[in-house]
Order: structure tokens, then sequence, then C-alpha cells
């Protein structure tokens, strides 16, 4: 088990990685590093967004689920594409395996991301919605709280160079892995995750 000052150090580096492109990121984010945070008590704060299909989403909805987390915005144009690529290749692989998860990404452009919009970037990515929710429908600040509250996640805004890019976004490229109370348990490098891992992780929990 990591000391808890290495687990302290593992949190600074989820707090200071951002929206970075995919070279720089990876070189932060070791996949084999052990970023079990079970014993820190990271626990996801309650909270009700809308999700893709215009409906609410609870924490209360996600209690007795295993599920996993990301951030995300449909106008990133460097390291969220490759990780919603690789949220899928989880999520398919979980449903090889018969394993039952819940996938959620949350938002950091919420401005932007309408349903309908969450909607047509699922569709573009070829996303399975069966047990994926995008959310959003709340301002920047409460998921900059909530990012940090949750995940120790830093988030912050920019303008973006063009109108295709009206924003940019610094947000950490992990995915979080929840369990049925709510509590965070570890988390991966979305740029290069381990799925043999994340797989033997989830039936762990269940």
């Amino acid at each position: 088990m990591m000391s808890r000052v290495g687990m302290l150090l593992v949190t600074v580096m989820v707090v200071l990685t951002a929206c970075q492109t995919p070279t720089e990121s990876t070189q932060q984010n070791n996949p084999k590093v052990n970023n079990d945070v079970s014993e820190l008590n990271w626990q996801v704060p309650a909270f009700s967004y809308t999700n893709q299909n215009n409906e609410q989403v609870t924490l209360d909805d996600l209690k007795g689920k295993v599920w996993l987390a990301d951030f995300i915005f449909t106008h990133c144009p460097n390291i969220c594409p490759p990780m919603t690529a690789n949220m899928a290749k989880v999520q398919e692989t979980a449903n090889e395996k018969g394993l039952d998860i819940q996938i959620v990404s949350f938002s950091v452009d919420p401005k932007n991301d309408t349903p309908e919009v969450l909607v047509a970037y699922g569709k573009e990515k070829q996303i399975d919605f069966k047990n994926w929710d995008f959310l959003t429908g709340y301002p920047v600040e409460e998921i900059q709280k909530f990012g940090k509250e949750a995940f120790k996640a830093g988030i912050s805004q920019q303008p973006g160079p063009s109108e295709d890019i009206p924003v940019l976004v610094n947000h950490p490229p992990q995915f979080y892995l929840i369990d049925q109370t709510g509590a965070v348990v570890t988390f991966y490098n979305g740029l290069e995750p381990d799925y043999d891992k994340i797989v033997q992780d989830i039936k762990a929990l269940q």
C-alpha cells in the first residue's frame, strides 16, 4: 500500500494535470502507478445534473452501482476524443466480461454542452448510451467545485482560439472508479488505460 506521503504526491499530480497534448499528459500519468485512494476518503458529494436525454441523474441513482467517471467537453481539441474512445473500449470490455457498470462523463463546458450537443457528440463517437450518461446543466463554477471536492481535480477555463473552439478547459485526463457507496476507489490514466487492471478492479467491487 502506498504511504500517506506518496498518496499526497499523487493527489498533487491529479490537481495539476490539465487539458494538455496526449504526449505531455501521458508523461505525467504512468498507468502502472498505484493510484489506490480508497483510504483517503474521497467521497462524491450529492448532485443532480442533466444527461443527454434531458433527464436528471443524481448520486442516489448511482448508489448500489459501480461506476466510472471522467471530465470531457465536446469542443476539446486534444485529449477528450481519445479519452472518450478509451472509455468506450472500457465499456465494451466490461460488457464482454458481463460486468455491470455505469459510466458518467461530466462536461466541463456546460454552457456550450447542452443535452442536444451531447447527443450529437455521442453519436459522432458511436457511443452506446445504454449505461453511459453525459452530464451538464450546471454553472461552470459548480463543476469546478464538484471536481475538487469529489476527485481533487483542478478545472479552469480560458477563451478559445476560434468560433469552433470557443473555450479551452484545463481538466484531468483520469478515469475514476467509484464504488456502490459513492466512494472513490482509484483512478487511471484515461489516455493510456490498462483495460485488464480496470476490469480486475471492477470485478473486485462486485
